[in-house]
């Protein structure tokens, strides 16, 4: 049989770039040639499935590679039977006699940038052709010498399942039949010096849960979701017209199903005990700290591997989207955190992918964060972005997420992030703005908007940056809809944990945030990096002893839903947990019946967020200047602030916050306009854990002229509390 012998070595060895043009049929005249390789066989058959004839094959390599040559017409269709030294056999479809048939525009898409489902092209999917069904493997690796695919379903042997490489776009690719879900695998790269290594699928839909890390065959669209009337309101609502409260969660220490071994609540599971969770506390979202596939719990999700993976530790992709359909179903938002700043070294990833610097820049002054050890992703690449920004929309198209918390931005714009002198490198103008990283954000989020209308983009972005907020194709800006308010944190918390004996030194760190507050459309943030790696649960930060420390934490959430902006609460803190957050065991949840404060402090958080919710004037003019005015931001020496909310419709609400011990009755409060004022909620009420200096009855103003408002009411103003009236309707 005439064929090449450095092509059959190319086929044993398994360093074959193009093994269809050796395997498989092909036609000879009026003749077909099939050529298959089977190490372990010791003899194979052709069955044609034209009229059942068999041929046998011609051992031509002791090492396992068959050919026959057969009638051209009973090729059509075949099979192949293998017979093995034990006397067993085995029938099977012929990889290479089918195509992978990729799409040639797809391709050309993904090279310019703008495939934005390019995940329907590359990675594990499934496939009928020629009415056989399998699994079409394709493969960006365009610097790999070559590739194959390696599973249980070939002994792990990547001479068995050889990709066809496609030199025009840099990719490997096959179609193996009779895979089903479930199945393990992996790509198999061999590199242009010589070494093969191991890879998961850049594009895999699920993976083995860690410690192993194989990608997993999995089709995610045979799950059935109900969802499509949440889909459609939120299309037509702007979201930021309407109360955003949302609860940080970390599923794997939410809540456990026991703390002796490790294991976790499926995503079902979470979902029913989560939803009826936040819907009775009064969140409207959930965020989730990133459910892609990472190998390390105490990256937190932070460093990803399996960026289309939604993590196996709590389930498969289906009960993942069970999760956010049944939060859908039960009115609750899902934002998902999202990690494009960085990838982690781990051999099995994206690191050297095909043996070159595939996925991150070659030279470390821009390819490797110093302060964490991971690479950065090259965003001067097409593929690169396009692998990143067909994610986004991955999870907002496929999972039906609400919005994308980007995290880390400020690492992505500054070239000399978290770098000294002489370790980065300026921009083509000498600057150190990321000029490929501003584009990539501003093409992401110009694009959302398009396809996904109303989805939330939230930017993490702690520096002054200015423009992140807004329409990209309006004001130039980065185009998120919010970003996070680190600056407010930051003052708030220094503030807060100031003795109040020391407080008026810092009054500044509470009023500053109002000078910038309408500069951008913020969240006000009090989120999972504010209770770790010992900076203590938000509850001990608080000065004092036992009591002033929940007086103290009811009293800040109670400025913080007044203040401007949306709103984000990390778990555990809304019931005043002591201990700072451990991602390795549950939250401290018995603290709430064992503990007197704790389940007051709990009921004091469910009855304000109520109260948010219910009450435009406490979101609906956020952004507006018109929405919030000072009555009083002056008095540095008592620690008092007040302050009026406003809704479009005209409702207002004032706030008045002492954040001192001392009690005051008959104090002097400035209002904004005549009328009768009613006690909304006081954090200092019994029921809540505080001593009970309440404004029972409605106030009624006086023309008392006080910090330059015509009219005053005089009230109960309680220690470390904060009160809220609302103004009655004549």
């Amino acid at each position: 049989m005439d064929i090449n012998r450095s092509d059959i070595e190319g086929i044993i060895y398994g360093y074959s770039k193009h093994p269809f043009n050796v395997l498989g049929p092909h036609m000879l005249g009026n003749e077909t040639r099939i050529c298959c390789f089977y190490p372990d066989a010791c003899g194979a058959v052709v069955n044609s499935k034209a009229d059942g004839s068999k041929f046998e094959m011609q051992r031509l390599d002791n090492r396992g590679f068959y050919g026959v040559t057969i009638p051209a017409e009973k090729a059509l269709g075949y099979t192949l039977t293998l017979y093995y030294p034990d006397g067993t056999d085995y029938e099977t479809e012929d990889p290479y006699a089918f195509s992978p048939d990729l799409d040639e525009e797809a391709l050309e898409l993904f090279e310019k940038g703008i495939n934005y489902e390019i995940y329907q092209t590359l990675g594990a999917k499934p496939a009928v052709i020629n009415g056989v069904k399998g699994i079409r493997f394709a493969l960006w690796a365009p610097n790999a010498s070559s590739a194959g695919v390696v599973g249980d379903f070939n002994l792990w042997d990547k001479r068995r399942s050889l990709m066809e490489f496609d030199e025009k776009h840099g990719v490997y690719s096959l179609f193996i039949p009779g895979i089903e879900n479930g199945a393990l695998y992996k790509y198999a790269v061999t590199t242009k010096g010589g070494a093969t290594i191991f890879k998961a699928d850049p594009y895999g839909t699920w993976a083995q849960k860690r410690p192993d890390n194989a990608s997993v065959v999995f089709d995610i669209d045979n799950f059935k979701w109900t969802d499509s009337a949440w889909i459609k309101n939120r299309a037509k609502k702007d979201p930021l017209d309407g109360p955003i409260n949302i609860y940080e969660v970390h599923l794997g220490s939410w809540k456990k199903p026991t703390e002796e071994d490790g294991s976790f609540f499926n995503y079902r599971e979470l979902a029913v005990q989560i939803c009826d969770y936040v819907k009775e506390m009064g969140y409207t979202h959930v965020e989730l700290l990133p459910v892609m596939e990472h190998p390390f719990d105490g990256s937190w999700g932070y460093q990803v591997t399996g960026y289309y993976a939604a993590t196996s530790r709590f389930g498969t992709p289906s009960d993942f989207m069970y999760f956010v359909n049944y939060m859908h179903k039960n009115g609750i938002g899902v934002i998902l955190d999202w990690v494009p700043a960085h990838f982690p070294k781990d051999a099995f990833g994206l690191a050297k992918f095909d043996g070159t610097c595939l996925y991150e820049h070659f030279d470390k002054r821009r390819g490797e964060h110093p302060d964490w050890g991971t690479l950065i992703y090259n965003l001067e690449r097409p593929q690169v972005s396009n692998f990143l920004i067909a994610n986004a929309l991955y999870w907002v198209e496929q999972f039906h997420a609400d919005g994308i918390r980007m995290d880390a931005v400020a690492s992505m714009l500054y070239l000399d992030y978290g770098r000294k002198d002489g370790e980065w490198l300026p921009n083509k103008y000498g600057g150190r703005e990321n000029l490929d990283a501003m584009e990539f954000l501003k093409h992401l989020n110009s694009i959302m908007a398009k396809r996904n209308k109303n989805v939330l983009m939230i930017a993490e972005e702690s520096t002054a940056w200015p423009n992140v907020t807004g329409v990209v194709e309006e004001n130039d800006s980065l185009g998120f809809t919010l970003k996070w308010n680190m600056g407010w944190m930051n003052d708030f918390l220094k503030y807060m944990e100031q003795d109040p004996l020391f407080k008026k030194g810092v009054h500044g760190c509470l009023t500053f945030s109002m000078m910038y507050a309408y500069s951008e459309k913020f969240i006000l943030v009090l989120s999972h990096d504010e209770v770790v790696h010992g900076k203590g649960s938000l509850l001990n930060k608080m000065p004092g002893e036992y009591n002033d420390k929940f007086a103290n934490l009811r009293a800040a959430y109670g400025f913080m839903i007044g203040h401007p902006g949306k709103k984000l609460l990390f778990m555990g803190q809304d019931f005043g947990q002591f201990s700072e957050w451990n991602e390795g065991k549950s939250l401290d949840w018995g603290l709430i019946d064992q503990y007197e404060m704790h389940g007051k402090m709990h009921v004091y958080c469910k009855d304000l967020f109520n109260i948010y919710c219910k009450n435009p004037a406490f979101y609906d003019m956020d952004f507006f200047p018109e929405g919030f005015k000072w009555m009083s931001c002056q008095d540095a020496d008592h620690s008092i602030v007040s302050f009026i909310r406003r809704s479009k419709d005209d409702e207002v609400f004032l706030f008045v916050c002492n954040f001192t011990p001392i009690a005051y009755e008959g104090f002097v409060q400035a209002v904004p306009e005549s009328g009768k004022y009613k006690e909304l909620i006081n954090s200092d009420d019994e029921k809540y854990g505080g001593t009970g200096l309440i404004n029972p009855k409605s106030l009624k103003s006086a023309e008392v002229p006080k910090d330059g408002q015509e009219n005053s009411i005089v009230m109960n103003l309680p220690p470390l509390g904060v009160v809220i009236f609302k103004k009655e309707k004549k």
